[in-house]
């Protein structure tokens, strides 16, 4: 049997796996040595802080942990890459004001959470309230036309309650006996011939003034020189006839209603103001009013008063405002928005609206105090328009407040206090432990 090849193959065998174990030991060193390499260029400087107790040269203050601004309430032991946000921890120093409910954020982390503020200004509230209403009629612009005397009815000039009328245009003609009498009288005391009817004349005028006739009525008989047997009742002013009791034939009697003008020179609108709006809107406050049913028209007017009932169901006080109607597009039964314009009588301090943080039991601004500091302030609210607040205690006329991104910075000066409550109910306990026996 030849070995020569069998030999031979073996040696081969033998080389190929030793060069093999070779190149595998190469590469793991290679991979030893880079993985070394990014260990090293990814581990802090010996400088940076790496547990809670140390101190940051950059800021010269004590680390007491690391923390998610975004995520506020965790809490890490060392710093690293945020497991919630693709962020770097930020540290937390011992004296951000943890102890007093005051927090540090520094400019970059201002800006990546979009911090702005605002300046407490001073100055008078201007504001308005809006309430809804429903047209009626002026009850202050009415007539009602009546009988001055027995008579009939022989023509009506307006048949239909809800027309319109001019002042001056012709209701109804009635025929009046006593006024035909009278008229007979002072006609034939006209045509006397005498020096001295100046008695007579004013006597006759005055029964024709007792039977119920107008000096109108009186003038135009005069004028004529005969009797008017049909006499035209007019409109004493214009307006629609909402009550019209008169019909053509019918026999009339002294002191009767015949008609009811009510004018549409002024409407009245009948709104609906909150309680807490009600205390603010006066008689005679400025109104403006508007209706779907006329776009873009404006009518003017004021408060004429303001109902002394709250209805129980809406809890709402009535404004009776008069609104000028010189077109009389207005009428009775539109729906209206009225704006009520309301200047506060003194000067206040403002701040802009998003700058509170309402909680449902109290309302908090978050105050700067420079150099990165805000602190979260108890403050007591008043009225409010137009994005200003007015403010009536917690802060003075200067200072600054943050209108965007106090919510992070108050929910982290909340986790905070609460952190440095239970850490100092924690070392009372333990304290206790020890001093018992």
């Amino acid at each position: 049997m030849n070995r020569k090849p069998l030999v031979l193959g073996l040696s081969v065998a033998v080389v190929v796996t030793v060069s093999g174990y070779g190149l595998y030991r190469l590469g793991v060193d290679a991979g030893q040595k880079e993985s070394t390499a990014e260990t090293t260029a990814m581990a802090p400087p010996s400088a940076t802080p790496q547990s809670p107790g140390d101190i940051d040269p950059a800021a010269g203050k004590r680390v007491l942990y690391w923390h998610d601004p975004m995520v506020p309430g965790q809490k890490f032991d060392k710093p690293g890459k945020s497991p919630f946000m693709d962020m770097q921890l930020v540290p937390v120093y011992a004296d951000d004001g943890a102890d007093d409910g005051g927090v540090t954020i520094n400019a970059r982390m201002q800006q990546n959470l979009g911090v702005r503020t605002a300046r407490v200004s001073q100055g008078k509230l201007q504001f308005s309230v809006d309430a809804p209403g429903s047209v009626t009629y002026n009850d202050r612009d009415v007539v009602l036309v009546k009988a001055r005397a027995n008579g009939f009815v022989e023509r009506l000039h307006v048949r239909a309650a809800l027309e319109r009328v001019r002042k001056g245009q012709s209701l109804a003609d009635l025929y009046v006996p006593d006024w035909v009498a009278a008229q007979e009288e002072f006609l034939s005391v006209t045509r006397m011939q005498s020096a001295d009817l100046t008695g007579l004349l004013d006597g006759a005028r005055q029964r024709m003034r007792l039977a119920g006739m107008t000096d109108d009525q009186i003038t135009q008989v005069e004028a004529s020189g005969r009797t008017q047997p049909r006499l035209t009742i007019t409109a004493p002013i214009g307006g629609v006839v909402t009550e019209l009791e008169a019909r053509e034939g019918m026999t009339i009697m002294e002191g009767m209603p015949l008609f009811r003008i009510n004018g549409l020179a002024t409407v009245w609108v009948n709104a609906e103001l909150p309680e807490s709006a009600a205390a603010q809107v006066r008689p005679g406050s400025a109104v403006e009013g508007r209706t779907s049913a006329l776009p873009g028209k404006v009518f003017k007017g004021k408060v004429s008063a303001i109902l002394p009932e709250v209805n129980l169901a809406t809890r709402t006080v009535k404004a009776r405002v008069e609104l000028a109607n010189p077109d009389a597009e207005l009428v009775p039964g539109m729906f209206a928005t009225l704006r009520f314009a309301v200047e506060g009588s003194k000067e206040v301090l403002l701040v802009p609206t998003e700058a509170v943080i309402q909680t449902g039991t109290r309302s908090v601004v978050v105050r700067t105090e420079g150099e990165g500091r805000f602190r979260p302030v108890d403050v007591e609210v008043g009225l409010e328009h137009d994005g200003q607040t007015e403010i009536l205690s917690g802060l003075e006329a200067g200072e600054e407040v943050v209108v965007s991104g106090q919510f992070l910075i108050d929910s982290e000066a909340s986790l905070k206090a609460t952190g440095t409550r239970l850490d100092a109910s924690q070392e009372i306990e333990e304290g206790a432990k020890e001093v018992s026996p």
